[in-house]
């Protein structure tokens, strides 16, 4: 709404979704606010055009049509040409739930981080949203927005929105995690006495970069690195992380990943049942890993 009101190069461009959500914006920008219809691979193109003459367009769907639906024109039309358009993905990972596979989102940012100079923002608490709409803003080249749910726990101030941040101090290994599973984590984390629990560190900006000192002394002297995060092996941020330790040579005696694990089932349900099915239950994870750590 600010950005709207103070940016007159924005252009906000939606594929006929966000009623009951997104008329404040349309009605703050006006005719800046374009409905481009069930057309997602136009809606890029005419995206990566307003870009090309010096407008600042964000592109919003459910985040399968925004990457998958459209995604050569996201390769040839943005990428490319390194055009400053924003890309914003609601309910990203199972977030859609019932909806099932089509409306899932559990490969998103690992098929993107494939195309030239994007980068994936995804905020892990619902006060991230304004520090990550300011970091695009603020970006000279494409972006991709993952949106979720917040999870954050009810007394927890998120500290300012970064690449990097340690949510918490712990002794008993390291996680790392991306998105609003971070809340949960938290948590459960807060019950255990802190030379027994891990450390959990949040990545918020995709791909790995720049890694802070302090993180890398945790995981010198972590028995283990837990990754967490609500997308498939491939391409996620745990293949990430792997190829970043063996760069910066840093080795570990356990490496542990929780992923999405597709639909092992073969049943469509709630977010919460197929982060179930993928072994992503915050509670679970937090006092297994801190079991483990100290076997």
């Amino acid at each position: 709404m600010t950005a709207a009101a103070v940016v007159p190069e924005l252009v906000f461009l939606t594929g006929d979704l966000g009623y009951a959500a997104l008329e404040p914006l349309r009605d703050a920008l006006g005719e800046r606010f374009i409905n481009a219809g069930v057309a997602e691979q136009n809606m890029i193109s005419v995206a990566a055009g307003m870009a090309r003459n010096g407008l600042r367009p964000w592109a919003y769907s459910i985040a399968p049509f925004i990457y998958a639906r459209p995604f050569e024109q996201i390769r040839n039309d943005i990428c490319l040409h390194k055009l400053p358009v924003i890309l914003v993905g609601n309910g990203g990972g199972y977030g859609y739930g019932v909806m099932g596979a089509t409306h899932h989102a559990i490969e998103d940012y690992g098929s993107l981080l494939t195309l030239q100079h994007l980068q994936a923002v995804i905020p892990a608490f619902d006060g991230d949203v304004v520090g990550a709409v300011r970091y695009c803003m603020e970006s000279d080249g494409p972006r991709y927005l993952r949106l979720g749910l917040g999870e954050e726990p009810k007394d927890y101030v998120p500290q300012p929105f970064a690449r990097w941040r340690k949510i918490l101090d712990g002794g008993a290994g390291v996680i790392l995690v991306t998105g609003p599973l971070a809340g949960g984590l938290l948590t459960a984390a807060r019950e255990i006495a802190p030379e027994k629990r891990p450390a959990i560190w949040v990545i918020s900006i995709l791909p790995l970069a720049d890694a802070p000192k302090e993180l890398v002394d945790d995981l010198r002297r972590a028995p283990a690195l837990s990754i967490v995060e609500e997308h498939i092996e491939t391409g996620g941020l745990g293949q990430q992380a792997a190829l970043w330790l063996a760069r910066s040579g840093i080795a570990l005696k356990r490496f542990l990943h929780y992923c999405a694990n597709g639909y092992p089932s073969g049943r469509y349900g709630s977010q919460a049942y197929h982060r179930r099915l993928s072994g992503l239950v915050p509670g679970d994870i937090v006092h297994t890993f801190a079991a483990e750590s100290h076997a």
